[in-house]
């Protein structure tokens, strides 16, 4: 069953930003990660408002966690941690 990262960003360094794109996709990709939403057009109708948000598709709920604990995705991670607020959950879908 397919699982989805879901997160909400909040760029607040947009060079440490790209440093963690750069590095984060290839990682999400050699997971089975496939962008479905990266930035582009949103209404909040709850909550608060992050300017980007980013919803990612993998095979299983496994290979979504496999991929957040990689040592490729955590290397990425040290460059978001000081480039921007997140909130990132990783949701199974509906069966």
């Amino acid at each position: 069953m397919p699982a989805y990262w879901i997160a909400h960003i909040t760029v607040t360094d947009e060079a440490g930003y790209v440093e963690y794109l750069k590095r984060a996709t290839p990682a999400v990709e050699s997971h089975g990660g496939r962008f479905l939403a990266r930035g582009g057009r949103h209404v909040t109708k709850e909550g608060r408002d992050h300017p980007r948000n980013v919803v990612v598709e993998f095979p299983s709920l496994e290979a979504a966690e496999s991929c957040y604990d990689s040592p490729e995705y955590r290397e990425a991670l040290v460059f978001a941690r000081d480039a921007a607020e997140r909130h990132l959950s990783i949701v199974e879908a509906a069966g």
